[in-house]
């Protein structure tokens, strides 16, 4: 994850990025489609 997010730290298949006091986790599946919700998650918080 790229635009200053950092990894914080990864639980079981759950990677946390932390950008400033935005987190976001992401699920972390090799050959996985992110969720449509999730997608849009991300993008909320990229553009804050």
């Amino acid at each position: 994850m790229q635009n200053g997010f950092i990894l914080s730290r990864q639980k079981g298949s759950h990677r946390i990025y932390v950008k400033d006091k935005i987190r976001q986790v992401l699920p972390f599946h090799s050959g996985g489609i992110l969720h449509p919700k999730i997608v849009k998650e991300i993008m909320e918080n990229i553009l804050k």
